[in-house]
């Protein structure tokens, strides 16, 4: 029988997300390839230390048990072969031999791959390959390799805060915003209050930790989720609305009311932070791992 995929909750994550090569990244931007492969080959022994997404995948991983793999890391990554040799013998010494597979394509596209993974989430500090991954339906996120790293105060839980329009749900409300203001904004949300908003591109993402928190059976891991918006009352009501109607609950939400989002999320303690607003991914980046979802009218591009 061939090996599958399905059923797990499936991560796909760049060389630079997992790991910090941001001194091999300064060779690439500054010389070239060619002198970014021979620092990689020269450092093939050394292990590369623990970057932003590090604790996010590690706690993910151990929902897995000797009976049954509920989650599957892959490396999806624009290195070269030689550069993908290191990375594996990095997650050997830092305790995470479960990653078995990658991907490595040699500075050409990657997301590409994302399909026939079935990647419930695509980690990447390149933000065209993170876009392009977005406009193909797949959740994703461009990496702040400058963020703060993750606390260990939470070892049982993966903490995972999510931004709620155009993250977990449509842009549908920001455009509102982003073109009258907010009084238009809060009442248009108070007239929908009832009317559960479209998905975001996130939604998968949210569906499928639900549903790994089902089944975590004996891993002892459980996972806990934040959703922490700018949305302040009334507005508040039609946010909690539709994760109702999706039947879906999260542990926390905090209705900031356009208050800075980082020290709120400093004392949620994350693995990760979610946000399509690049100031507020800035705040959070101060404090928490956190990555840019570079969709909605936000992250429209500019007229010419």
């Amino acid at each position: 029988m061939s090996a599958s995929l399905q059923n797990r909750l499936v991560v796909a994550i760049s060389s630079r997300a997992l790991f910090d090569f941001e001194e091999e990244n300064t060779v690439f931007d500054r010389d070239n390839d060619a002198a970014y492969r021979a620092l990689q080959h020269q450092r093939l022994e050394v292990p590369a230390s623990p970057g932003v997404a590090f604790s996010l995948v590690r706690k993910l991983l151990a929902f897995n048990t000797p009976e049954q793999a509920r989650v599957e890391v892959v490396l999806l990554s624009r290195n070269d072969p030689v550069s993908g040799l290191r990375v594996f013998r990095s997650c050997q010494a830092h305790g995470l031999p479960s990653i078995q597979r990658g991907v490595f394509t040699q500075g050409r596209e990657p997301f590409g791959y994302l399909r026939p993974l079935g990647a419930h989430l695509f980690l990447s500090a390149n933000e065209a390959d993170v876009r392009q991954a977005l406009h193909l339906g797949y959740p994703a996120a461009r990496v702040l390799t400058e963020s703060a790293q993750a606390g260990n105060a939470h070892p049982q839980e993966v903490r995972i805060a999510f931004d709620g329009d155009a993250v977990l749900f449509s842009d549908e409300a920001e455009r509102v915003f982003q073109a009258q203001g907010l009084d238009a904004f809060q009442r248009h949300e108070s007239d929908k209050a009832a009317q559960p908003l479209p998905q975001g591109p996130f939604k998968p993402l949210l569906v499928a930790l639900h549903r790994l928190q089902q089944a975590s059976g004996s891993s002892g891991m459980r996972i806990r989720t934040a959703l922490v918006t700018a949305r302040s009352a009334p507005a508040h009501e039609r946010a909690i609305r539709t994760l109702m109607d999706w039947n879906i609950a999260v542990d926390e939400a905090m209705f900031l009311g356009g208050l800075p989002k980082g020290e709120f999320l400093r004392e949620f303690e994350p693995d990760f932070f979610f946000d399509d607003q690049t100031g507020h991914v800035t705040s959070a980046a101060r404090h928490v791992p956190a990555g840019h979802v570079s969709s909605g009218i936000a992250n429209a591009p500019l007229a010419g």
